[in-house]
C-alpha cells in the first residue's frame, strides 16, 4: 500500500520537559490509525505537530512525500482537523459557519458542498440555527462537517466521539469506515472510547510519557500481546489509569 504520511524519530521538547520521545509511524490509503494513551501521553502535540502547528524539536514529517515543514500550505490543503474542543464562530448560523470555511478552503460551488455535508452529517434541520445554541454533540457535527467541506486526503480527529448519541456514534462509525475506502481517506483520531475506537481502527499507536509503546496493524497486535480488545491492551499498560477513570 502506498504510503500517505510518514513520520519520523519525532521528539519534542519545551525547556527541560521531553514530550514526545522519537515517535515514528506510517499511515497508507483509506487506513485508520487510533492514537490511544493516558492523558498527558503526548497525543495533542502529536496531532499539533501533524498539523504544522508546533514545531518538533528534531524528526521529520512527510504528507503525499513532502516534507510538511518545508510544504506547509499546499500540504495541509489537502488535510483537514476536528476536535470536541474546537470552538467555531458562536454568532453565525450552521450555515455561516460552513460558507465562511468553503470560502477559506477556496471551494468551487461552496452552497452545493455546503449541502452536501449537511446531508451527511445529518444537519440539514440546523442550517438556520444560530451555533451557539448548539448542543455538544451538534458542535461535534459541525465540526466535522466543516472538516469535510474540502475533500481531504488526510483526516486528523481529537475525540471525535465526545457528546454525540450512541445512534449516532453507530452512524459515524460506519460513515468514517466506508468513506474511507470509497475515497482513499485516511484518517488519524483519538479516542477514550476504546470500544468505539476498536470498531473503525486499522491500526493503534499506544503511547506513555510521550514514547511508543505499541504501533501496528491491530490483529496483529492483539496476537502478539494475546489480548481480545483495545481495552485488555490498554490493561496491561495503564490497568491504574483505567481503573481510576472508570470511577467517574
Amino acid at each position: 500500500m502506498d504510503v500517505i504520511l510518514r513520520v519520523d524519530s519525532i521528539v519534542k521538547q519545551y525547556q527541560k520537559k521531553l514530550v514526545l520521545k522519537n515517535i515514528s509511524f506510517e499511515l497508507s490509503f483509506s487506513e485508520i490509525l487510533g492514537i490511544i494513551g493516558p492523558n498527558g501521553a503526548g497525543k495533542s502535540t502529536l496531532l499539533y505537530i501533524l498539523l504544522g502547528i508546533v514545531t518538533p524539536t528534531s524528526g521529520k514529517v512527510w504528507y503525499f512525500n513532502q516534507e510538511l515543514f518545508k510544504n506547509r500550505s499546499k500540504v495541509l490543503s489537502q488535510v483537514s482537523f476536528a476536535s470536541h474542543y474546537l470552538s467555531l464562530p458562536y454568532s453565525l448560523t450552521v450555515w455561516e459557519n460552513l460558507k465562511v470555511f468553503a470560502y477559506l478552503y477556496g471551494i468551487k460551488k461552496p452552497e452545493k458542498r455546503i449541502e452536501e455535508v449537511l446531508e451527511i452529517f445529518k444537519l440539514k434541520d440546523k442550517k438556520k440555527v444560530l451555533t451557539r445554541t448548539l448542543s455538544s454533540g451538534e458542535m461535534m457535527k459541525l465540526n466535522l462537517a466543516r472538516a469535510f467541506l474540502n475533500k481531504p486526503k488526510i483526516l486528523l480527529l481529537d475525540e471525535p466521539t465526545a457528546g454525540l448519541d450512541p445512534e449516532y456514534l453507530r452512524y459515524l462509525r460506519e460513515l468514517l469506515k466506508n468513506y474511507t475506502q470509497q475515497n482513499k481517506l485516511s484518517i488519524i483520531l483519538t479516542s477514550h472510547q476504546l470500544g468505539e475506537l476498536e470498531r473503525i481502527i486499522n491500526r493503534v499507536l499506544l503511547i506513555k510519557e510521550g514514547e511508543t509503546l505499541v504501533y501496528g496493524k491491530i490483529e496483529e497486535i492483539f496476537k502478539i500481546f494475546q489480548v481480545n480488545s483495545l481495552e485488555e491492551l490498554y490493561f496491561k499498560f495503564f490497568s491504574l489509569e483505567l481503573k481510576n477513570e472508570k470511577q467517574f
